[in-house]
């Protein structure tokens, strides 16, 4: 069994990542170009096709009726993609919302600063649908076995 996912070291990683993306766009954000809405967008899309994974892994590691079982390395693919996708999500997630922090006090002087926090609001829905996603579809790896173990157990 292995150690699920910590929302503390996601929220670690994500406020990382924002300061140093707002320190840096302090620095050169008039050398940048606008920033692309459908960026945040692909984080959207491999979020729901991560949600869509766990709906179906959930089904078959339950046995459900009509079910084919699960290989254990595809479990354990998924479980590697779900644990990757959330530290993806959260640097990410990090990242567009130090974009927004820069721009949305900017967003009436500079006209370039009003459709990048359009892009940075997209950005970081996309992100917390991969992160939500990735926690979902790593627990939806766990077998019927470990849902019998309480966490707070001793060993």
């Amino acid at each position: 069994m292995t150690t699920r996912t910590s929302p503390s070291v996601l929220l670690v990683i994500a406020v990382a990542a924002g300061l140093v993306v707002n320190l840096l766009l302090g620095a050169f954000y008039g050398a940048l170009p606008p920033l692309p809405v459908p960026a945040g967008v692909t984080f959207l899309v491999l979020g729901l096709v991560e949600a869509g994974v766990a709906v179906v892994l959930y089904r078959r590691i339950r046995h459900r009726p009509g079910a084919r079982p699960v290989d254990a390395l595809a479990a354990a693919r998924a479980l590697a993609l779900a644990k990757a996708s959330a530290l993806a999500g959260a640097l990410v997630g990090g990242a567009w919302c130090g974009v927004l922090a820069y721009v949305l006090p900017r967003r009436t002087e500079v006209v370039a600063a009003a459709s990048d926090t359009v892009a940075a609001v997209v950005g970081i829905v996309g992100a917390v649908v991969l992160v939500a996603a990735a926690l979902a579809l790593e627990w939806c790896c766990r077998t019927p076995d470990d849902q019998d173990t309480s966490p707070t157990r001793d060993r």
